[in-house]
């Protein structure tokens, strides 16, 4: 699963840019309910990609935003509770990891998701029910 963070540089803390991804990670796996669960954890990873802050943009303006993507297949936060619970976890996390003043409506969260045998690990594509059996041993 997926977690990409966007930001322009010097938004997120130094402690933020290290701790982003395995914050979030943390609360999507939360979300879900798999605490624990070696399969889970194990296929959530992510990255934080930094930019120069004259190369974001919202509403095509320059502005501080920090964008997370959560790519997820189509099982994943399957109702609108769970993606909500998510939403807010993450920007929660991500305001606290912001330099002081930037605001909260600058923290944008997308959750995208693969259709049923669109999501490959190690070369293997997994159908929803193939991952949830994965899911159960792990």
């Amino acid at each position: 699963m997926p977690i990409t963070v966007t930001a322009p540089r010097g938004t997120l803390t130094h402690t933020g840019e290290r701790e982003i991804v395995p914050r979030l990670t943390a609360a999507l796996i939360e979300v879900s309910g798999l605490t624990g669960n070696r399969f889970f954890t194990a296929i959530v990873g992510g990255t934080v990609h930094l930019l120069a802050p004259e190369d974001i943009y919202t509403g095509g303006v320059n502005r501080p935003a920090v964008i997370i993507e959560l790519k997820l297949p189509n099982i994943g936060l399957a109702d609108p509770k769970a993606r909500a619970a998510f939403i807010a976890a993450a920007t929660g996390i991500t305001e606290s990891l912001t330099i002081d003043g930037h605001s909260r409506e600058d923290i944008w969260v997308n959750i995208l998701n693969a259709p049923d045998g669109g999501w490959g690990i190690g070369g293997r594509a997994y159908t929803g029910d193939q991952l949830v059996a994965a899911i159960s041993e792990g």
